[in-house]
C-alpha cells in the first residue's frame, strides 16, 4: 500500500493503493507509520509524501469508513491509527513535504494540515467532511485546521464540507505553493533537496519549537472534559450511525439531529 524511496538525503513516501482511493485504513497507516519510523532511523533529512496516481485522479479518500467504530466508542480517539500517523510526522525531526495531485478527502485532509510544507498542482482539491457523515471531529485535528487557515477559513471547511479549488487553497494557505502539473514533481524535490544543504539539526529543533509553541495554549480539566462530553453526545446519536449506514448502503443520508 505504500512505496518508498530514497534520494540521497531526501525521502519519498507514495500512497500506492488505487483500489481504495488511498484510503487511510489501519493497514496502510501501519505501513506509512513504519516507512517514518525507517526513514527516522536511516537519518533522513527531508520526507516527502505523495500518491502514485491513479485513473480516479484521487491523492487520498481519507479515513477508511469500514474502521469506525459503531458500537458508541470515540472515532478519532487518541490511538485511533491516523492520530498517531499525525503525530510521527509532527515529531518527525525533518521537514515532512507534501506532494498533491488529486483530490484530498477527509483525514486526508487533517493530514496535509499537518505537514510542514504543502506543493498542488491545478488539480488539487482539499474537502474536510466529518458533517457528511456526523462524526465528531476531535479538538487536535480542529486545532490543525485552525492554525494553518485562521478561524473563518476552518469553520467554512467544516460546516459545507465542500472541496477547495487549488487556487483558493494556495489563496488560504492550505498550500504553500500552486505549480503547473508537469513542474510538480520537481518543484517539489528542488525544495526538498535545498533543505537538505541546510543544517538538519537547526532546523530538527525549530520545527519541534513550532510544534511545542502551536500547543502551547493549556485546556483547564473542565474545558477539556466539557469538549469530550460534546464529542461523546455525537458518537453515541443516532445522526453517527445514520451516516455509517448510508455510507455503506451508498446513499445519502438522513439526518435529523438527534
Amino acid at each position: 500500500m505504500v512505496k518508498t524511496e530514497i534520494h540521497t538525503h531526501v525521502g519519498i513516501i507514495s500512497l500506492n493503493h488505487p483500489e481504495k482511493l488511498n484510503a487511510l485504513s489501519r493497514e496502510m497507516v501501519h505501513d506509512l507509520v513504519a516507512a517514518f519510523e525507517s526513514f527516522k532511523a536511516d537519518g533522513i533529512r527531508v520526507i516527502i509524501l505523495k500518491a502514485e496516481p491513479n485513473k480516479s485522479n484521487v491523492w487520498s479518500a481519507g479515513h477508511f469508513i469500514p474502521d469506525l467504530p459503531e458500537d458508541h466508542e470515540d472515532p478519532l480517539g487518541y490511538n485511533d491509527p491516523l492520530e498517531v500517523l499525525l503525530r510521527s510526522i509532527q515529531r518527525y525531526p525533518g521537514p515532512v513535504l507534501t506532494q498533491v495531485h488529486g483530490s484530498v478527502w477527509g483525514g486526508a485532509c487533517d493530514l496535509i494540515m499537518t505537514t510542514d510544507i504543502s506543493i498542488c498542482d491545478p488539480t488539487a482539491t482539499f474537502a474536510i467532511t466529518p458533517a457528511k457523515l456526523g462524526v465528531p471531529y476531535n479538538a487536535s485535528g480542529i486545532g490543525h485546521f485552525i492554525a494553518r487557515l485562521g478561524t473563518n477559513q476552518a469553520k467554512e471547511m467544516f460546516f459545507t464540507a465542500r472541496p477547495v479549488d487549488a487556487i483558493t487553497a494556495e489563496k488560504w494557505g492550505i498550500v504553500n505553493h500552486l505549480v503547473e502539473e508537469d513542474q510538480l514533481e520537481p518543484y517539489t524535490m528542488e525544495m526538498a533537496q535545498h533543505i537538505t544543504t541546510l543544517s538538519p539539526l537547526s532546523i530538527h529543533v525549530i520545527k519541534e519549537q513550532f510544534r511545542i509553541l502551536a500547543n502551547s495554549q493549556a485546556l483547564s480539566a473542565d474545558v477539556f472534559e466539557k469538549i469530550e462530553g460534546l464529542r461523546t453526545m455525537v458518537w453515541e446519536s443516532k445522526d453517527y450511525h445514520e451516516g455509517l449506514k448510508a455510507f455503506r448502503e451508498k446513499r445519502k443520508p438522513d439526518f435529523t439531529g438527534e
